[in-house]
């Protein structure tokens, strides 16, 4: 779900740091949600968190590859295919969450279920917004000839 933007202004020492930390993030996240603590460790996570980890999953293997992709080649236009194969499936992700709605939250002043849909559906839409975005930085890339490099 990492997702890195290409930064000109910054070194390319500088950038490959950051893609080799969100790489790093990733896999921390992948390690946490699947092998220790687990998502079961998580009180308000049901037993249909089953049902979603594939898409999770998926989303930090997309972004541990994207952010390995960045690290041996840093040209926009593979930041921009990179970041259309990782928001395309976060979205995908956060699509299933929301179908599938793994959270039981007990009872308090806040409504936390309706937060959490109202976050799910902010981030859906963003996301699909990403997908453009990064769509125009590929066509553009490769539209001013920087594909080749």
């Amino acid at each position: 779900m990492t997702e890195v933007r290409r930064d000109p202004t910054r070194s390319p020492t500088a950038r490959r740091i950051g893609y080799a930390i969100g790489a790093l993030v990733n896999l921390v996240m992948l390690w946490l949600v699947d092998v220790t603590p687990g998502w079961r460790a998580v009180p308000f996570l049901t037993s249909d968190t089953t049902h979603v980890l594939g898409w999770v999953n998926a989303s930090f293997v997309v972004g541990i590859v994207a952010n390995l992709m960045y690290l041996w080649r840093d040209r926009p236009w593979v930041i921009a295919v990179g970041g259309v194969a990782t928001t395309s499936v976060g979205l995908a992700a956060v699509l299933r969450l929301l179908r599938v709605f793994p959270f039981a939250f007990g009872a308090g002043g806040i409504d936390w279920a309706l937060v959490v849909r109202i976050v799910l559906v902010v981030g859906a839409v963003g996301s699909a917004i990403g997908i453009v975005v990064n769509l125009v930085a590929l066509f553009k890339a490769i539209g001013m000839g920087t594909a080749a490099a």
